[in-house]
């Protein structure tokens, strides 16, 4: 794994940096997974002065060599490896919105590089990369010389022709997924975590002249296991931090869902830890569920490998918000049901706290992260059980500093 590793950084062949120093704004969603979050960042990325990664960080910290398995036993660490290598990789990333024609060249390597993160093991053999530079080659010639602009138009092109003979692994990517798709996920190695995201066309790259008046925003949840990295990332930034909330029965839902799905959310393969999963209701059903933990991997991860998966998942959920109040980080707390309610408002709210002037408008609301069409109270069908997990003591508490009713009729 670590000669993929090195592999890997080798072919992205990252330029050093020292903007890090220069950046004054920071912005960083602090939540649980399966709460929104890939949306709220998809929606305020589009702000003219906020610069984003297309993912998020977890991949740069697998080839920092930061995280489980490196510095930590769960997503939870305090000091940084190889900061330097870290910050690279995140500038390399770190882009703005930008009108006008894409910048073929410039989004071509972008499209190389992530590959490189989501198929470290198929890509980083030699042959097989040769064979994606001139298929790159190939389709970013085509796109110039039929001026091809749409993005969806030019992702499809991209996916197809690189993937033309193994168009099953197009359902690793956020959606793109064949309904009738009855595979699983069977990589030897992840950097990425799948849903896979592309490359987002009509950006630009962030410079060193963005540095003090641009806020870089970051969305990854297992941040909240890791408060501090940020400012020993970018010393002499303002960092302030938003704490997206939502209720246990629609967050704990969504999770079953993502644990269950074949081919999305894996995070962790624990064979390479020398555990064996023995979740009920997900080991027992999965071919793949004794092997790979999905989502955050909390400190306390080992007291639920013989757990219920909705005793995981709720763990995951609680878990998340304890340790953002157990910091004392101050936050802003934006609820995910309000921003589903009256996004306008809550934008405002959060532009006003990043010190951002206002958005001209909203974007289109994108389908992100999603294991099946979106819909108001999806957690129903779990009812009976979620509504068990709702008589716990610890949930209620949790629920009310939340700022949550324990009312049915309430969640969305």
């Amino acid at each position: 794994m670590m000669n993929i590793i090195d592999t890997v950084n080798d072919l992205r062949q990252i330029a050093h940096t020292d903007i890090a120093s220069q950046v004054k704004h920071v912005a960083v969603i602090l939540t649980a997974p399966r709460s929104g979050s890939s949306l709220l960042k998809s929606v305020l990325s589009v702000h003219p002065d906020i610069a984003s990664l297309d993912g998020e960080m977890e991949p740069f910290l697998a080839l920092s060599r930061n995280g489980f398995g490196n510095n930590a036993d769960s997503d939870a660490f305090k000091q940084l490896n190889n900061r330097d290598v870290l910050l690279d990789n995140i500038f390399d990333d770190m882009t703005l919105p930008a009108g006008g024609n894409p910048e073929y060249d410039y989004l071509k390597n972008r499209w190389r590089k992530r590959l490189l993160l989501q198929f470290p093991a198929l890509f980083s053999e030699a042959g097989v990369y040769a064979q994606l530079l001139q298929d790159l080659d190939a389709i970013f010639d085509q796109a110039k010389e039929q001026q091809i602009q749409g993005e969806a138009m030019l992702q499809d092109l991209i996916l197809a022709k690189v993937f033309k003979s193994q168009t099953w692994r197009l359902d690793y990517y956020d959606g793109k997924k064949n309904p009738l798709a009855n595979h699983c996920f069977n990589e030897s190695m992840k950097l990425e975590e799948p849903p896979f995201v592309l490359p987002r066309h009509y950006r630009r790259q962030f410079r060193s002249c963005d540095a003090e008046e641009k806020t870089l925003l970051f969305k990854t949840p297992p941040d909240v296991y890791r408060l501090g990295i940020y400012e020993q990332l970018f010393p002499n930034a303002q960092i302030r931090y938003l704490h997206l909330t939502r209720g246990y029965a629609q967050s704990v839902n969504g999770l079953m869902d993502g644990w269950l799905s074949p081919v999305a959310f894996f995070s962790r393969d624990m064979e390479n830890a020398g555990v064996n999963l023995s979740i009920k209701g997900y080991s027992n059903l999965a071919g793949f569920g004794k092997r790979w933990w999905k989502f955050d991997l909390p400190p306390n991860w080992k007291d639920y490998t013989n757990a219920s998966l909705e005793e995981v998942c709720l763990n995951q959920w609680l878990s998340a918000h304890q340790a953002i109040f157990a910091s004392g980080v101050g936050a802003l707390s934006v609820s995910f049901e309000d921003f589903l309610s009256k996004p306008a408002a809550v934008i405002k709210q959060i532009t006003s706290y990043l010190g951002l002037r206002e958005m001209p408008g909203l974007p289109a609301f994108p389908v992100t992260m999603a294991t099946e069409a979106p819909r108001i109270r999806r957690w129903q069908k779990r009812e009976e059980s979620l509504m068990r997990l709702g008589e716990r003591v610890d949930v209620k508490k949790m629920m009310g500093e939340l700022a949550y009713e324990m009312n049915p009729d309430t969640w969305l």
